[in-house]
């Protein structure tokens, strides 16, 4: 996430990323935090999905149906 969002701002754009943590969030943060990438895609143009491998997680998959529903345009770093 760090290279694509390095890349997408040395070519101008604005970059809303998730928040990075090294710890497993309890469930009051992972709540937080989930709201908070929601309001992301809400201000966000398009979702660019960082999948090594190919690889979208649980999380990951809920703010996919999300972006898709409100209408975003979503891609992703590495084919399905």
């Amino acid at each position: 996430m760090r290279a694509a969002s390095r890349d997408l701002s040395l070519r101008g754009a604005i970059v809303l990323a998730p928040v990075e943590m090294d710890e497993v969030p309890g469930t009051q943060q992972k709540d937080l935090l989930d709201a908070l990438h929601r309001h992301k895609i809400d201000l966000a143009d398009r979702v660019l999905i960082v999948n090594p491998g190919g690889y979208v997680g649980e999380s990951t998959r809920g703010e996919i149906v999300y972006a898709e529903a409100a209408g975003k345009l979503v891609s992703y770093t590495e084919p399905d």
